[in-house]
Formats: structure tokens, C-alpha cells, sequence
């Protein structure tokens, strides 16, 4: 039994790249897509917004003298390429899959239309939103938790490289504990970087429950949304 009929499914772009330190792990790619094509056989309606950090970040791009706007706006693109990567991974095993992004460029991919959107899940295809909210200053985390609400998701899924959210991080602290449930109030009070404030702030006030898990480890999608206990449930 699906304890979850439509997500929105957070991938981060470090993920992509795998054991490398940048790009785009065709691995990696491979087996995500088998995943997300394994969880959408089994009738659940998946929305994916994908990140860019693998290719550029907005906020590094500082330290090399690019002003914010325009740093982020080379992580928007960076977000276009990743979904289209994506894309055709997905697509290679017989999923009809959408690109929309939230910046124009209609020889690339659909403008993302609210509507649209939910038309595209309605009728079984998988749709990646790119471009995040297609605006500088804004993470790829709000664009998350924005287009979860539009599309009326049960769930904000995060897919990271750790099994969900500790008090300190687990790579560099032996003793780190792991909350299996946590609100958003003591997410947000002890700055525990599950997301930046902006997307957390929206997820609570809408409601909308989030859940950190592992999406490197094969398998936990399908986990995730069948309801097993896996990562952290973050909510009201």
C-alpha cells in the first residue's frame, strides 16, 4: 500500500556526480532513473526538482568574482543541464518524461506551467523542474518546497548522501545523532542545514511534511514511498 500517491522528489546536483568531484556520473544517472522508473510502475505520480551544485554554484561563484545574480544564474542553467540528463536516462527505460523550467527556452524544454504540470502526472509521465523558481537569491530548496505546494504533494522527499538529519554532520563527527522525527520549529532553531530557512519556513506554513533520506542507497525510494522507516520525517 502507497503511503504517498504524488512527491516531489529533491535531488541534490552533487549527487550526479558520484565519486567524482564535479559533472555528471552516467552511473549515477543510470541508477537513479532505474529507481524513479521502479517507484513510478507502481502508480505514483513523481515530480522531481534537481540542483546544480555538481556543475556551478551561485554561491561559490562569489569567490570567483562573479556577482550573486549572476553566479545564480549560471546555477539555474546548471539545473537545466542536469535535468535533461536526467531526462534522457529516465526515458532510456520507457518513461515518458517532461522538462519544464522556470526560465524561457522553449527549443530545450516546456516553460513550466502550474497546470501543465499536474496535467503531465495525471497523465503517468515523470516531470523534472528545472531553473529552480527562475530567480536569483532563491535556493533550489525553495524551488522544492514552491512547486510541491503547486502541484499539491503528499511529501517533500530530499534526496542527500546522508541517511537523514543529525545534530552535527555524521562525515566529521563520530557521535553525531540522528533524529528519526524532528519539527520544523527545532529544525529551524538549532540550524540544522536540513534545507535553508526560506524552504523550511514555507514547508511549515503550508504544512507539508519533509523527509531526509539516503538516495544513494539503492532501494529507498521505494522504501520512502511505501513508508518505511527510513531518514528523518520533518514536520509540524
Amino acid at each position: 500500500m502507497l503511503k504517498y500517491k504524488r512527491i516531489l522528489l529533491k535531488l541534490s546536483g552533487e549527487a550526479l556526480a558520484g565519486n567524482q568531484k564535479f559533472g555528471i556520473s552516467s552511473e549515477v544517472l543510470d541508477n537513479f532513473a532505474r529507481q524513479l522508473k521502479e517507484v513510478h510502475d507502481l502508480g505514483v505520480e513523481l515530480a522531481i526538482v534537481i540542483g546544480g551544485g555538481n556543475i556551478f554554484r551561485g554561491i561559490a561563484g562569489q569567490e570567483q568574482g562573479f556577482d550573486r545574480a549572476t553566479g545564480d544564474t549560471l546555477g539555474i542553467l546548471a539545473t537545466i543541464m542536469n535535468a535533461i540528463a536526467l531526462q534522457n536516462s529516465i526515458e532510456k527505460m520507457g518513461v515518458p518524461t517532461r522538462v519544464l523550467t522556470a526560465v524561457q527556452m522553449p527549443e530545450i524544454a516546456e516553460p513550466y506551467i502550474r497546470r501543465r504540470a499536474i496535467r503531465h502526472l495525471e497523465k503517468g509521465r515523470i516531470i523534472i523542474l528545472a531553473g529552480g523558481t527562475g530567480n536569483p537569491y532563491f535556493t533550489t530548496d525553495s524551488g522544492g518546497a514552491l512547486r510541491a505546494l503547486e502541484i499539491g504533494a503528499d511529501i517533500l522527499a530530499k534526496g542527500t548522501k546522508v541517511n537523514g538529519v543529525y545534530d552535527k554532520d555524521p562525515q566529521k563527527f563520530a557521535d553525531a545523532v540522528k533524529f528519526d522525527n524532528i519539527s520544523f520549529d527545532e529544525t529551524l532553531s538549532k540550524d540544522l542545514k536540513v534545507m535553508d530557512a526560506a524552504a523550511l519556513s514555507l514547508c511549515r506554513e503550508n504544512d507539508l511534511p519533509v523527509i531526509v533520506f539516503n538516495i544513494l542507497e539503492d532501494g529507498n525510494i521505494k522504501r520512502m514511498v511505501n513508508g518505511e522507516e527510513i531518514g528523518t520525517i520533518v514536520k509540524n
